[in-house]
């Protein structure tokens, strides 16, 4: 991580920090805990083997529903825009079904496949499947056709089309999309996690705001703020990895 990227990080904390202390002080500390309360308290958390339990839960189910969805959209994506044909097949599918909340299925996929990971998991996949789907299919469509001619007189096939051209052209996009959809899955995760389950950030944080425990409440909140965070750089990372050729 570069020098300034770490100094806009450590800006920003201690910029939310001065706000939290003022508006804790303006509201009281019975709605808003003092923001070094909440530190103490975090690390009185981590030293129970109950807290990581909880973070473990979360971590699982977003990583899950990462994987499955990367599996499964990707390649799909990767097919429908390099392949006109099948793509003007399939988009009648996917511009109905990718604006559906897909939250409100939620009962639906309850139903079909229970109230615990695997159903959780599968609705955070389903939200993340479509903005990677869609993001990875638009990427593959903006290959110029004179590369493909181009491959094809160095007598290139249908595969080093995919793994030369397509994929390196896709990746910037997919990345992108990963960064995104791990933003709404970890908003969506917290909902799920609140509803029929006792592991997971999302019900230690109801839990907590259950007992009116605000402080912990407010640990459960920084900790699932941060699992995204660090997928977020994860992913960015990645992207300076693979695809050093953009800055050329």
């Amino acid at each position: 991580m570069k020098r300034r990227t770490i100094a806009i990080y450590v800006s920003t904390v201690a910029f939310i920090y001065i706000l939290w202390y003022v508006l804790s002080l303006l509201l009281g500390s019975n709605i808003l805990p003092d923001p070094l309360k909440v530190f103490l308290r975090g690390f009185e958390e981590a030293a129970t083997s109950e807290f990581w339990v909880h973070v473990k839960a979360s971590t699982l189910r977003l990583l899950a529903a990462l994987v499955s969805a990367f599996i499964l959209a990707v390649p799909v994506g990767l097919i429908l825009g390099s392949n006109a044909r099948l793509d003007r097949l399939f988009s009648p599918l996917i511009y109905l079904g990718y604006p559906i909340p897909k939250i409100v299925l939620m009962p639906v996929i309850f139903v079909l496949f229970g109230l615990g990971d695997t159903g959780k998991i599968v609705l955070l996949a389903m939200i993340i499947f479509f903005q990677l789907l869609i993001t990875t299919r638009d990427s593959a469509r903006k290959i110029d056709r004179e590369i493909i001619y181009s491959l094809k007189s160095l007598g290139g096939n249908r595969f080093d089309f995919f793994l030369h051209v397509v994929w390196p052209v896709s990746l910037p996009g997919i990345f992108t999309s990963l960064r995104i959809g791990t933003g709404t899955a970890v908003a969506v995760l917290f909902f799920v996690e609140s509803i029929a389950t006792n592991e997971g950030l999302g019900f230690y944080i109801i839990d907590s705001w259950g007992r009116a425990e605000y402080a912990t409440m407010f640990v459960g909140i920084i900790s699932l703020s941060i699992i995204g965070i660090v997928m977020y750089e994860i992913f960015e990372l990645l992207e300076r990895k693979f695809c050093k050729w953009k800055d050329l």
